[in-house]
């Protein structure tokens, strides 16, 4: 299965922050979205980053409250972690074990046109076992 496939079955719409909204804004459309991780575009629409909730937490331990009225620039990851749509879930599925990736931008020819999140990932694959199960009881029972 490729990851053009997931974003067929799951939709390609991908929520987008702009650099300057607040760490409170970024809350506010992370659970209207009701999702975990934002990728960060500028005004043409170009991927610079991604922050997740995760992102959140680490800096409200050292920052406190102050970090809600700060910029989401100053707390995303600048070093996206990016795929292409015709990539393997397999190999996708390796990259955000290894690298510890929750969600991964999905480019082709520079613009975004989706996001696959690990949840999706493991979804795809266990879709995936379910229908060799199903293949292989199949033909044992054909005999």
């Amino acid at each position: 299965m490729r990851v053009a496939d997931l974003l067929r079955s799951k939709g390609s719409e991908v929520a987008t922050v702009p650099p300057r909204v607040s760490v409170s804004g970024l809350l506010e459309d992370l659970a209207r979205h009701n999702i975990g991780a934002m990728v960060v575009a500028d005004e043409t629409g170009g991927v610079i980053g991604i922050v997740s909730e995760r992102d959140v937490v680490r800096q409200l331990h050292d920052r406190g409250a102050e970090l809600l009225t700060a910029p989401v620039e100053e707390i995303m990851t600048t070093q996206v972690v990016t795929c292409g749509p015709n990539e393997g879930v397999d190999s996708l599925a390796a990259i955000m074990t290894e690298r510890r990736i929750r969600h991964m931008p999905v480019l082709e020819d520079g613009r975004l046109i989706g996001i696959v999140s690990i949840g999706d990932v493991v979804k795809s694959r266990i879709q995936q076992l379910e229908s060799d199960r199903d293949q292989l009881e199949s033909y044992i029972a054909r005999g």
